[in-house]
């Protein structure tokens, strides 16, 4: 998800970059929410594992 942030981000700037001001404006606000919901996740499974204790472990 993080990564689709990015692209939405590198897509904006180059719209920008070629005056597609409409374009880039769309993708930074879908950046923009996936970001969000990218940070949301990853505090819901920071906080989930503190209570529950359990750690991931790679074998």
């Amino acid at each position: 998800m993080i990564r689709a942030a990015i692209a939405f981000f590198v897509l904006a700037l180059v719209a920008v970059l070629l005056g597609a001001y409409g374009i880039a404006g769309v993708s930074i606000e879908v950046g923009k929410i996936l970001l969000m919901v990218f940070l949301a996740l990853a505090v819901l499974s920071f906080v989930g594992s503190l209570v529950t204790g359990r750690k991931n472990q790679i074998h």
